[in-house]
Parts: structure tokens; C-alpha cells; sequence
């Protein structure tokens, strides 16, 4: 008897265990056949758009990564190397954040040599710039009222620019005459290069008298500090990619350069980090060409595989993904796709950095999809003779990226 039970509760605790496995195992596997019928159905869809006549006469390259599955979707060309336009900006926000941290700030800073005797300055005075862009009217009267405060009424010596913070290149390599692009100095004033002028302006409205002698020079290391204006690093991100602004995405360029310690840094000393972090992504750093932090360059080459790795790499450190997500445009709603995606899946669950140069018409960033994965792509079209045609087929992709 006692082994009859014995066995009828193996059987009674059998069938619980398949009735609590099964269904479970059923979910699963109708789910990665879900799943497997979306992936088939999109790439029937990014194969029907690529079959486009447009790409007869111009040239296509195209990567999608699944980061929830962490597997790659889908690429057309994606390790041929073309010209980025301002999808560059991402790998210079993308290490900028890694190297310099979410946290870092862009300064200006105000010193001066010498004492004041019978509120008069016996010396000079020193602005140190940090290539801030955003320093403007209320940061230089911040300046002139801490001279104020000084109990200084006026200046003996000089008024000095120290713009050691880079070098005197004031234009990108492979930049064009006909770019309209803002002089890359380190000193600015509402991203203009007119510090000096209107520092001598704003010190005489404080009634600061100086003969305006300006000139360039090294601050001592003895120097008096007197203050500093500072910007946080989201506020030169957030412009420099919902607006694409090439000044703030140079002034980001060269916070790496003056990373390395170097005074006069170079393009060279930023292009060095970058480099750094596409060989601990895995690549060969000299299979690409860097010229400038903001695609702007003619001589700028990358992959859309290597875009979509430091997208990748982006959304796997949350520290730098919090911060580059805010700041990319939001399809249809904000920057530089306001007036894109307007309507259908894409609408605001695309967010992501447009570029353009002759010919060239760039789209990378995230894509979220029906079923809730995050995508990360990127989409160059090259040898284009109106951008437009270009846009309409990244944003056809973006919408059958979120179906």
C-alpha cells in the first residue's frame, strides 16, 4: 500500500511540474518565433528600400544593431569608408564623455599681476580661455564687476589674452572657403572672436579706465586668480547635437586635445583619443581618417559599422548614455529632425544626429521598435545630387526601424 501511494505522488508531482514548465516553455518559444518573424519582416523591408533605383547612381551605407539582443540586423556596405558629415559629432561627443566624464565644465578664467595702489591696478591683467561657447554678456560683466570688487577704478598695464588652450590654427583640416564656419579660438564671446574688444568695453562701463592696450601671452604661474565662468558639459552638447553646431562640437573636440596636457594642443592630441577608443572597441584605429571634432572636413572617412560600435558602446555605459540620449534630436519633434518623421512609427521614437555636406546626407543614432528593443543604426548616403532624396530614404528605414 505504502508503495502505491509512494508512487502516486511521484506521478501527482510530475504532472505539477509540466503543467508549471510547459506553459512556460511554450511562452518562450512562440515568443522567439515573434521575435525571429520581426527580424525576418524587417530586413524583407530594408531589402525592398534598398533595392531603390537611387542607389544606381549613388552610393549606400548601412548598419543596424539590435542592443537588446545584442546581435547585428542588418548591413549594406557597412565597412565601406565614407564621409560621416555630422554624424562624426557622435564619436566626438561619445569619447568626450568617456575621457572627460559627464561632469566636466568649459572655463573661462580672469587673473591679475601686481597691487592696487590709490585704486589704481600697478599691472595686468590675464584671461585664460578654456574655448568655452557659450561665455556671454552676463559671464564678461561677472568679469568686470570682480575687477570692480577689486577696488580697482584703473589699469596700468595690460590686458592680456592667454590662449595657450590650443593651437593658432583658426579653421579645421580639409575645411572649405565657402564653410561660413566661426574662427576656433579659445576665447569667445557669444561665439564670436571679439573677446578682447569687448572685455575693454564692459570694464569701462564698470568705469574701469585703461589705455586698451591688449595683447597675447602665457598667464605667469604667480598670478592672482580673481574668478572663473564655467558651463557644464550638457550645455555644449545639447546645441552641438539638436542643432548640429560645429562651433560647439570643436570646442568639445578640444577639450580632448587640452586633455593630453599639451599647451598649444592640437587637432592631433583629440584625434589620439578618439583613436584609442576605436581600438578598445576592437578596430584598427589606421583603417580610418579623422580630420576635425565635427564632421565639417572633406578628409574626414568613416564606417557605419563603426558608428553603430560607439553607438553600441554608448548605450552600454549609462553614465555617457544619459547624456548623449537627451541631447540627440528627437524625430519630428525637436533640432534638427523637427520638420522629419512627422507622422508614423518613427515619430519620437527616433532619436538621432543628422549630417549633410555636398553631396553626402548622414543619419545615425537610436531607434525604438514595436516590440520595445533598442536599435542602433547608422545610414550614409553618398554621391548625392539632392539631399533630399538621401533623407526620405533614411527616414522610410526609420520607420520600417520602428514597425
Amino acid at each position: 500500500m505504502k508503495q502505491h501511494v509512494n508512487r502516486y505522488l511521484f506521478r501527482l508531482f510530475g504532472m505539477l511540474w509540466l503543467l508549471a514548465v510547459c506553459p512556460l516553455s511554450a511562452v518562450a518559444a512562440d515568443e522567439e518565433t515573434e521575435e525571429q518573424e520581426w527580424r525576418e519582416e524587417l530586413c524583407q523591408e530594408l531589402d525592398r528600400l534598398c533595392a531603390s533605383s537611387l542607389f544606381e547612381t549613388t552610393q549606400l551605407g548601412l548598419c543596424v544593431y539590435d542592443l537588446t539582443a545584442d546581435t547585428m540586423l542588418y548591413t549594406v556596405n557597412a565597412r565601406q569608408r565614407m564621409r560621416p558629415a555630422s554624424t562624426m559629432k557622435l564619436l566626438t561627443s561619445i569619447t568626450a564623455l568617456s575621457v572627460l566624464g559627464g561632469s566636466h565644465t568649459f572655463q573661462t578664467t580672469l587673473y591679475h599681476t601686481g597691487a592696487v595702489n590709490n585704486r589704481v591696478l600697478q599691472g595686468d591683467l590675464y584671461v585664460v580661455g578654456g574655448f568655452d561657447p557659450r561665455f556671454g554678456k552676463d559671464d564678461l560683466y561677472a568679469f568686470a564687476e570682480e575687477v570692480k570688487l577689486l577696488g580697482v577704478d584703473s589699469i596700468a598695464g595690460t590686458l592680456y589674452a592667454d590662449v595657450s588652450f590650443k593651437d593658432t590654427l583658426r579653421w579645421g583640416e580639409g575645411w572649405c572657403w565657402d564653410d561660413e564656419a566661426e574662427r576656433l579660438t579659445p576665447l569667445l564671446y557669444q561665439g564670436k572672436d571679439c573677446f578682447m574688444e569687448q572685455f575693454v568695453r564692459a570694464l569701462g562701463e564698470q568705469g574701469i579706465a585703461s589705455a586698451g592696450v591688449t595683447g597675447q601671452a602665457v598667464c605667469p604661474a604667480d598670478a592672482f586668480y580673481i574668478t572663473k565662468r564655467a558651463h557644464a558639459i550638457d550645455q555644449i552638447l545639447m546645441p552641438m547635437m539638436k542643432e548640429s553646431d560645429n562651433l560647439y562640437a570643436e570646442s568639445m573636440f578640444y577639450q580632448l586635445a587640452a586633455r593630453s596636457g599639451v599647451p598649444y594642443a592640437s587637432a592631433r592630441q583629440a584625434v589620439n583619443y578618439i583613436r584609442t577608443l576605436i581600438r578598445e572597441l576592437g578596430y584598427d584605429a589606421d583603417l580610418y581618417r579623422i580630420a576635425d571634432g565635427s564632421g565639417l572636413s572633406l578628409y574626414t572617412y568613416l564606417t557605419p559599422e563603426l558608428e553603430v560600435a560607439f553607438l553600441r558602446y554608448a548605450y552600454q555605459h549609462n553614465p555617457i548614455f544619459t547624456h548623449l540620449y537627451t541631447s540627440l534630436p528627437i524625430a519630428g519633434r525637436d533640432g534638427t529632425l523637427k520638420s522629419r518623421m512627422k507622422r508614423g512609427k518613427a515619430y519620437k521614437n527616433v532619436r538621432a544626429k543628422t549630417g549633410s555636406v555636398s553631396a553626402v546626407a548622414s543619419l545615425a543614432g537610436y531607434a525604438q521598435a514595436s516590440n520595445d528593443h533598442m536599435l542602433a543604426f547608422c545610414i550614409i548616403n553618398q554621391g548625392l545630387v539632392k539631399l533630399k532624396s538621401g533623407r526620405d530614404f533614411q527616414d522610410a528605414v526609420c520607420e520600417a526601424l520602428c514597425r
